[in-house]
């Protein structure tokens, strides 16, 4: 899975996940109100911008929708931008972010996601290409314009919808 090569050690007595920016209530929440909030499985496939897919994937955290319903974005506020402990950042418009089967994972297949593919925290929102699904999630930064992340300031489309192969932009 494409990362900027760094995987960041975030000890859960350390983590915290701030959603600030163009909303009502900023939120920062450490391990345990994290996991204090309602946890929901989904299952859903993945599809890399790298032509492949894996199928039947089964996520458990909190639904995007659920979490942004609490920090309650104001009525000018458009997009979100993903930051990671790693550096990374992604956009993606509020309105697919907060799809039904979107979903902030700690949990893979049935145990706690790996380092190495994101643990403690990821986004996972399955109808894009997966590099909209930020690993080490640490901000939620909730904007008013579209503004490029990592990967799309380096080349790949503002969107990535998989099903377009909205690849490149």
């Amino acid at each position: 899975m494409l990362d900027l090569g760094i995987v960041p050690a975030v000890p859960l007595e350390r983590f915290r996940l701030d959603v600030d920016g163009l909303v009502r209530n900023r939120l920062s929440l450490d391990w345990e109100a994290l996991q204090a909030l309602r946890q929901t499985t989904l299952r859903s496939d993945i599809h890399c911008v790298t032509s492949w897919s894996r199928y039947d994937n089964d996520w458990t955290g909190v639904r995007t929708r659920e979490l942004m319903a609490r920090a309650d974005p104001v009525a000018e506020a458009g997009h979100v931008i993903l930051h990671g402990h790693d550096g990374y950042t992604t956009n993606l418009p509020i309105a697919d972010f907060v799809t039904a089967d979107s979903i902030l994972a700690t949990h893979w297949q049935g145990e706690p996601l790996e380092r190495e593919h994101g643990g403690p925290l990821r986004a996972v929102v399955p109808h894009l290409y997966f590099w909209k699904s930020a690993k080490w999630l640490k901000r939620i930064e909730v904007i008013g314009t579209d503004r490029a992340g990592y990967w799309e300031r380096n080349g790949y489309h503002m969107y990535g919808d998989p099903w377009s192969e909205q690849r490149y932009g």
